[in-house]
């Protein structure tokens, strides 16, 4: 009897243990598949980090090259904009100085024009005035008793005297200098650039004929000597006066195609292109304002030629 109730006993303790083991076994193998479970994600999200991580060092990598190459480019482009810009400039500054020479080859032109213009008016009234006096001679007045050839005449007057065939006085009273040599002594020397001694020479002209022809001439070279001497303000007070005082005189187109340059050269851009401006609409078909649109051609201001 008490044989069987050891039995028993180390039965049921037998496979009590049996129990707690086999449930600790289950317990530790399902604890191992999740632990491999979980490393088994570890890996696979430890693997798509490091794939995110690769792709991302290349994006950042193909962006940075194409930052270089952008910034590369812009500096190129601002090499480029640069040496153009200076081209620009260099074209504006070597056109101005073409205009500058053509314009004074163009005055010099103008004025030999001038002269001949004068003298042909000249030589004109001589004919008139030797016309004049051979029908004096060929039919004289029955009253008179005859005149010999020559007798009564009225003697013909010199080129570039005054009103009564005579020079006339200075204000002074003294003798004033001829006309037509003064003023050609002040072409002279102002192709000379001996500019004091042609102001002098014009000034001349000016003070002794204010209201011949020449008058305006030697009043818009005063301002070319301004000019020549960089003093813009004196030359656009010169222009000035050529233009409010000789309006109807040949050099009236020059003058305010050349205030407008003196205006822009002592930085009265906006005064200058407005003369300019001016000058186009005042005497378009001339050669002054085709020189005009060239300038504001060359500034930027598009200027549309008008159809002759």
């Amino acid at each position: 009897m008490l044989k069987t109730y050891k039995f028993r006993t180390a039965l049921f303790f037998l496979v009590f243990w049996g129990v707690i083991y086999g449930t600790a076994s289950l317990r530790a193998e399902s604890t191992k598949d999740k632990v491999d479970a979980m490393q088994e994600q570890l890996n696979q999200l430890t693997s798509a980090v490091q794939r995110l991580q690769s792709t991302v060092d290349s994006k950042f990598g193909l962006l940075q090259h194409l930052v270089e190459q952008t910034a590369d480019n812009a500096n190129r482009m601002t090499t480029t904009v640069d040496a153009l810009q200076q081209k620009i400039n260099a074209q504006s500054e070597a056109l101005g100085g073409k205009l500058d020479t053509s314009s004074g080859q163009m005055q010099s032109l103008n004025d030999s024009v001038d002269e001949l213009k004068s003298r042909m008016s000249k030589l004109d009234k001589s004919i008139q005035d030797l016309q004049n006096q051979l029908q004096n001679v060929q039919n004289p007045s029955v009253g008179g008793g005859g005149q010999q050839p020559g007798a009564g005449a009225s003697p013909m007057p010199a080129p570039g005297a005054g009103a009564q065939g005579v020079v006339p006085n200075g204000p002074g009273g003294g003798q004033a200098p001829p006309l037509q040599e003064t003023y050609q002594a002040g072409l002279r020397d102002y192709n000379s650039a001996r500019y004091e001694v042609a102001a002098g020479e014009f000034h001349d002209v000016l003070t002794y004929y204010p209201q011949d022809d020449l008058a305006g001439n030697a009043q818009f070279y005063l301002g070319e000597i301004a000019y020549k001497q960089n003093d813009y303000a004196g030359a656009v007070k010169a222009y000035n006066v050529v233009l409010e005082n000789f309006g109807g005189s040949p050099k009236a187109a020059a003058a305010q195609l050349h205030k407008g340059l003196a205006l822009i050269n002592s930085g009265k851009r906006d005064a200058g292109i407005h003369e300019l401006r001016a000058l186009i609409q005042r005497h378009p078909q001339t050669p002054e304002a085709t020189q005009a649109r060239a300038k504001l051609n060359a500034m930027g201001i598009r200027i549309v030629a008008k159809a002759p």
